[in-house]
């Protein structure tokens, strides 16, 4: 755990690096890294693995996507 803790640190701050592919599996891992970046490069993209199957419930950038463009938020900006 600690070593993909160390990982994607180091690759979120690299500047050479303009996206991280990481699986879901072991974006769950450490998802509280995951969900707290907020850096836009580089930009992390959730994939699936053959062995666990792509959840959209718990990819973080699609759900900023879907906060973004829900009615809500767009109602909120408008006011």
């Amino acid at each position: 755990m600690k070593q993909i803790e160390d990982v994607f640190k180091e690759f979120t701050t690299r500047e050479d690096i303009a996206i991280v592919l990481i699986s879901q599996y072991v974006a769950n891992m450490v998802r509280f890294l995951v969900d707290s970046y907020n850096t836009p490069i580089p930009a992390i993209l959730e994939i699936p693995s053959k062995d666990h199957p792509y959840d959209p419930a718990h990819d973080s950038v699609l759900s900023r996507v879907k906060y973004l463009f829900s009615t809500e938020s767009v109602a909120f900006d408008r006011r």
